[in-house]
């Protein structure tokens, strides 16, 4: 390694440095701004690297400098030490592939000499430069690094060890697979024994690194540590006493990765290890119960959780409630919440979460699509309630509008409930009801708004045993959405959600008065609350009741709007992207009933006034969109007046996104790459619109550039635009295929493509635009089969597809044996088993039906194509309830032509041999609808 060895600064620039590093510290932001420029010049100089790293490691907190030629002094604090290495941390991340050799490789020596520093803030500080130069010039390019600090552990200088381990400790966060992937030098064979000594060290800081060192290789399962396993788990357990903070929170980490990953080696132990795990939940630091609170979540996973867990049930449930309180600290950053009235305060926009669109699934029944697609939306419940947490793809590292971390002890032991419910379902509720019995009822807010909290966790999986509570249940969360404390209301907006499925179950015929209206009534007044934390709970609360109730709520149809609409007026901007939700999400739930002239003059104008006053790249579209495309497909005709401006703003934004696509891919330094949702909504909304305005939507078609736009959204990268692109062109296709129609040929081979099953979301709508394409093709899809047929035989016999896939692409075979039978009709033994499976379970719609008239006209195509699977044939025949009379006429004739052909001479006994086969309700169903 080339090193600087005779490098010493000039005092002239050391003092400039010194005095740069002073003055950075100052309050005064026009001198920080000076000194942030200098430092920018001075960054350019490979030198300026060297200056910094000699103040952090050569300057020592005396003021003397250590080989500085006269001895000079030099007054310098660790904090300036320190800042002068995190200056020099961001020249790497930015400079580092420009600096010379020379100088990188003698940062590194100075850093692995100050590694014993005696300082723990210039230890961290170096520690941060060495992750920065391992991360930048790879780990593999600094082989003398794991030697050294390797050496530095057996230093009997207390201030190296630790040095080193701090360092060793980033090094295995950072790139535990580099170090498990080194085969030739092998280093964790030396590491992870070495690592192993230290859980015994007087100094609780080394063990704690120590424990936490060998936990980054525990996922990944590293050879070196499974070598060591025995040892690792009798080490943990030595450490059961210790009372350090760090330790015990690196120990609980540890027992919970490897209940995931070696159950095995823990199960002889799982009573010790419970033991101690009930001790660690109930911790006085919460950072450590929380720790601990997480094995309970992992052994739900597990196949022993009931088996080992049941006799600790009482108490374990005892314990998670109470973690189920907010703590002190939450209560104090909680601040407004905790109070009333805090709907005048303006939102933050740092307080407001990166919101992503999620693309919708196109599937044959629209009202089923976009049930699934606000299920997926509120499952969880985070929305204001703070209840089991918020949508999936969104950071846990991130906080909330309350200032409370996403995952805390709270939440944690709502999930672990949550999970347990659903191991132990029932069991659950000898020991917790006596507990809810007591808390629900507390003076105390606190403990009361946890015990709501508990009845919402458990919801799913005590269901059964709960419905005898319910009919007092849920008059008493009701009344609880008055309650005076606003996080009370908010968590009891968040509950009664889990159990809206009971409460519209009991809602038939004119049983509304009993639960339904009162909920309905109580939930629309809390969307009007003057607390900002209860309106966002009561707003995704009542879109889960919408998805419920769907057209029950019909008969209040305008009270609903009413308040929705009034909401308009009164919510800051947080809020009002929930609120665009619930609007579409009632859309979705009433369909055609909200297409009324008064509720259209009641909707639309607030909507339109928001539309118009966004710009286009302003990411509050996406909920709009969302919520407008709703809109358009359930008012269909009656969305005409807007549809004109709401179509061409939407083919602008995709247009704009493409041509912003196109400049950043040819000139990236010049043009940043688009934010690509703004077109995914766009191409969303359209669907919305085509779907909706169906051939009034023409027009707009035909004196627009959409279809070109299409072609290229087709080719997109990104899969999310695919998917969407996909949807639109199905709807299209239905709405008005004469301008499709030209461009079919472009289309189906991007559509074959497409058909890949490792992408689901890409090629259910692949698939389904597919099928829509050759209902309108008719004979002329002929030519196509070969391309798209044997990719489609493919998917439906993959093991892993999903129903909704599957069902999708049976539909579509069928109706490529619709239109061209004689091409699909020799392939039917590849397929007939699996298509009649899939589409038993759907209800009688137009896609099935035009999918089994396919069938029937390959059968007679191919007789003998279905024999082996004759009985699942029969099957799916059974599966219709309604079916229309020539297809009922076609099902016979098949079903009676098979019958003769098996009894006959050359088959006797055929017949009677499949039929005796037959499950007793499918032999009297037969023989009841087909009189066979």
């Amino acid at each position: 390694m080339e090193l600087i060895t005779n490098w010493a600064p000039a005092e002239e620039g050391l003092l400039q440095i010194l005095n740069l590093l002073k003055e950075s510290q100052s309050p005064d932001t026009s001198t920080q701004r000076v000194v942030h420029q200098k430092l920018e010049e001075l960054s350019k100089y490979p030198d300026f690297n060297n200056y910094l790293i000699y103040v952090l490691t050569k300057l020592t907190p005396d003021g003397r400098a250590k080989h500085w030629p006269n001895n000079q002094e030099f007054k310098i604090s660790d904090a300036t030490r320190s800042l002068s290495g995190l200056i020099l941390k961001n020249n790497l991340k930015s400079h580092y592939d420009s600096l010379p050799v020379e100088t990188i490789n003698f940062i590194k020596s100075e850093c692995l000499h100050a590694l014993s520093d005696p300082s723990n803030l210039i230890r961290a500080t170096v520690g941060i430069l060495i992750t920065t130069i391992q991360a930048k010039g790879k780990i593999e390019n600094w082989p003398e690094l794991i030697p050294s600090l390797c050496h530095l552990l057996d230093s009997n200088d207390y201030h190296a060890v630790e040095g080193a381990f701090g360092a060793l400790q980033k090094i295995c966060e950072d790139s535990a697979d580099v170090l498990e992937a080194d085969e030739t030098n092998r280093p964790l064979n030396v590491l992870i024994p070495k690592f192993l000594q230290f859980f015994q060290h007087s100094s609780a800081r080394i063990r704690s690194h120590a424990i936490a060192c060998v936990n980054q290789f525990i996922v990944c399962k590293s050879q070196a540590l499974q070598d060591n396993i025995e040892l690792f788990v009798q080490s943990l357990f030595h450490l059961a006493g210790d009372e350090d903070t760090e330790v015990k929170k690196n120990i609980c980490r540890a027992l919970v990765m490897l209940l995931d990953v070696r159950l095995d080696r823990l199960f002889p132990h799982m009573v010790s290890i419970i033991e101690y795990m009930l001790v660690r939940t109930q911790d006085p630091d919460e950072s450590v119960a929380l720790e601990a609170c997480e094995f309970w979540l992992t052994l739900a996973e597990t196949t022993i959780c009931h088996e080992v867990l049941a006799p600790y049930l009482p108490r374990l449930i005892p314990i998670l409630v109470k973690g189920m309180r907010y703590s002190e600290i939450d209560i104090i950053l909680l601040k407004g919440d905790v109070e009333e009235d805090n709907e005048m305060v303006p939102d933050r926009e740092e307080d407001i979460r990166p919101r992503f669109h999620r693309s919708k699934s196109k599937r044959g029944d629209p009202s089923e699509q976009h049930q699934q697609h606000h299920q997926q939306q509120h499952l969880g419940g985070g929305g204001g309630g703070d209840g089991l947490g918020d949508d999936e793809d969104e950071d846990e590292d991130e906080e909330d509008d309350s200032g409370l971390s996403d995952w805390n002890l709270r939440k944690c032991s709502a999930a672990a409930l949550d999970v347990l419910a659903h191991v132990f379902r029932d069991e659950l509720l000898p020991t917790l009801l006596p507990i809810l019995k007591e808390t629900l009822f507390h003076s105390e807010w606190e403990v009361k708004e946890s015990a709501i909290l508990a009845l919402g966790a458990i919801a799913e999986g005590c269901m059964s045993g709960m419905l005898q509570h319910l009919p007092e249940l849920i008059p008493y969360l009701i009344t609880s959405l008055n309650e005076k404390k606003s996080l009370v209301r908010s968590i009891t907006c968040w509950t009664l959600s889990r159990y809206s499925h009971w409460v519209v179950s009991t809602a038939t015929g004119n049983s509304h008065e009993l639960y339904l209206k009162p909920l309905m009534t109580e939930l629309l007044k809390r969307i009007l609350d003057t607390n900002k934390r209860v309106q966002e709970a009561a707003c995704s609360a009542f879109a889960t009741l919408e998805e419920e109730a769907c057209t029950e709520l019909v008969p209040y149809l305008g009270y609903i709007l009413e308040t929705l609409v009034f909401a308009f007026g009164k919510y800051q901007h947080k809020n009002l992207l929930i609120l665009y939700d619930a609007i579409g999400t009632l859309a979705d739930s009433v369909g055609h009933h909200l297409n009324s002239t008064e509720f259209i003059q009641l909707l639309m104008p607030p909507l339109i006034n928001k539309w118009n006053l966004l710009k286009d790249e302003d990411k509050d579209l996406f909920p709009l969109l969302e919520c407008l495309s709703s809109i358009a497909t359930a008012l269909q005709a009656g969305f005409l007046p807007y549809s004109e401006p709401v179509y061409r703003r939407c083919v602008s934004l995709v247009e704009q996104t493409l041509n912003q696509h196109i400049a950043n891919v040819q000139n990236p330094e010049q043009f940043e790459a688009p934010d690509k949702d703004f077109m995914i909504v766009a191409l969303d909304l359209l669907s919305g619109l085509a779907e909706g305005l169906n051939g009034f939507i023409e027009k707009l078609i035909a004196n627009s550039n959409i279809l070109q736009l299409l072609y290229q959204c087709m080719q997109d990268p990104m899969p999310e635009v695919r998917q969407s692109s996909f949807a639109l062109l199905g709807d299209l296709t239905k709405a008005c295929f004469q301008h499709v129609s030209p461009f079919v040929s472009d289309f189906l081979p991007l559509l074959g493509q497409n058909l890949n099953p490792e992408l689901i979301s890409v090629c259910n709508n692949a698939t389904w635009a597919i099928g829509e394409i050759s209902v309108k093709l008719g004979a002329d899809m002929r030519g196509y089969i070969p391309m798209i047929l044997n990719q489609l035989i493919v998917i439906i016999n993959y093991p892993t597809t999903p129903k909704t896939l599957m069902e999708n692409t049976a539909i579509t075979i069928g109706r490529l044996g619709y239109v061209c039978p004689a091409e699909v009709a020799p392939s039917l033994p590849q397929f007939v088993r699996k298509w009649c499976s899939s589409l038993r379970n759907i209800r009688d719609n137009e896609e099935k039906d035009s999918a089994f008239r396919g069938m029937c006209l390959m059968i007679q195509a191919n007789p003998s194509g279905i024999l082996n699977d004759f009985i699942f044939f029969c099957d799916a025949v059974a599966s219709w309830t309604n079916p229309k009379p020539d297809l009922k006429d076609m099902f016979s004739k098949i079903l009676h032509g098979y019958k003769q052909q098996l009894s006959s001479e050359n088959n006797v006994g055929c017949w009677k041999q499949i039929t005796e086969n037959f499950p007793p309700q499918l032999a009297e169903r037969l023989t009841i609808v087909y009189g066979i």
